[in-house]
């Protein structure tokens, strides 16, 4: 992943990956690559979610 990967790119790049491995026109070492970026870049995209609903809950309680 690049040093600065936003949390759009990020679900660019995941819809990407589902899309290969739904095609299954991909060799099984291919599919596991995608497989391992695709839950790096869940896991980043969770992340981003979950500090972002910290800053919103934060901001509603001032």
């Amino acid at each position: 992943m690049s040093k600065e990967l936003s949390f759009e790119n990020a679900m660019k790049r995941l819809e990407e990956i589902v899309g290969a491995l739904e095609k299954s026109e991909t060799s099984l070492d291919e599919s596991i690559k995608l497989f391992e970026e695709g839950t790096k870049l869940t896991a980043f995209c969770s992340k981003t979610l979950d500090e972002a609903q910290q800053k919103i809950t934060l901001l509603t309680k001032e």
